[in-house]
């Protein structure tokens, strides 16, 4: 760790592995390893170092994970924009440039591309792109505004951290960070992880929509949003029948044909807009 950390908190999520003595054998005065007695989680484990964090009065909690992963030479890019003031939250973002995920396994980078765009709809973070990347800051601001009580502690943290983040309007930022791989191999069940992954993202969307769009604000997003989808719906079941009833022996006239179309595009027009909206309120100010 770089002399400007003042304090490095080990977590030991009730590891069997020698996590602990190591972290207390390498005989750095600034480190504090707590031990938990059961396994948390990731998030979990990483709730339990930011919570730490704010007891030590740090100005900012940075994410590293034990894997070797993340390089401890580019904190400071992590840090600047913190320090700038043009977010409270960063990111490494390993997706910043050709050759720049050399090492990732090719089922992974499908995997983030994909997961990606569902985060960004899911957490309102248009200007952030691979989501599983850990290697984050926060500035103790935002953090004290954050209920850690809420978070998910298992794999879906990193993304149930960014929608509530958004519903607080924490400005975030990404940072390019190349990722260091060695010869680990991930334990994620990705069968078992990708339905629960997809379903958390469904219900966090809703549950963003809900709070920062309807009980804080209710925006002209929430409304081109609820409006668009009653009037899709409505354009999808006059469509149906209108397909129906031209199928033989024409019994559809023009006009109806048209009472169907009319409320689909319109519809359809107005989801647009409201992702467009969404887009706009996410972007951070400069």
């Amino acid at each position: 760790m770089p002399p400007l950390v003042d304090h490095i908190i080990v977590v030991d999520d009730a590891s069997k592995d020698d996590t602990a003595r190591a972290a207390k054998a390498a005989g750095d005065s600034r480190t504090q390893v707590i031990t938990l007695i059961e396994n948390q989680g990731v998030g979990g484990a990483i709730l339990t170092g930011h919570a730490q964090a704010l007891a030590l009065d740090a100005d900012v909690s940075v994410v590293m994970a034990g894997d070797a992963q993340m390089d401890p030479d580019y904190l400071p890019a992590l840090l600047d924009p913190i320090a700038a003031g043009q977010a409270q939250f960063t990111k490494g973002n390993r997706f910043y440039g050709q050759g720049s995920f050399t090492g990732m396994p090719t089922h992974r980078i499908v995997g983030n591309v994909a997961l990606s765009f569902l985060t960004k709809a899911a957490s309102g973070y248009w200007n952030l792109f691979d989501p599983l990347n850990g290697y984050t800051a926060i500035s103790r601001e935002a953090l004290q505004r954050l209920d850690m009580r809420h978070i998910s502690r298992r794999y879906e943290f990193e993304n149930d951290l960014l929608i509530h983040l958004n519903i607080l309007r924490v400005p975030a930022l990404d940072v390019a960070i190349p990722a260091r791989y060695g010869e680990e191999v991930s334990g994620i069940n990705l069968r078992k992880q990708a339905p629960r992954a997809l379903a958390h993202l469904f219900k966090g969307f809703w549950t963003r929509i809900w709070w920062k769009y309807v009980l804080q604000s209710f925006s002209a997003v929430a409304l081109m949003l609820f409006g668009g989808l009653a009037l899709t719906g409505i354009g999808l079941v006059l469509s149906a029948w209108a397909i129906a009833h031209t199928l033989g022996p024409a019994t559809a006239s023009a006009g109806t044909v048209v009472l169907a179309v009319a409320p689909l595009l319109s519809g359809f027009h107005m989801l647009i807009h409201a992702m467009v909206l969404d887009i706009q309120e996410s972007q951070p100010a400069r």
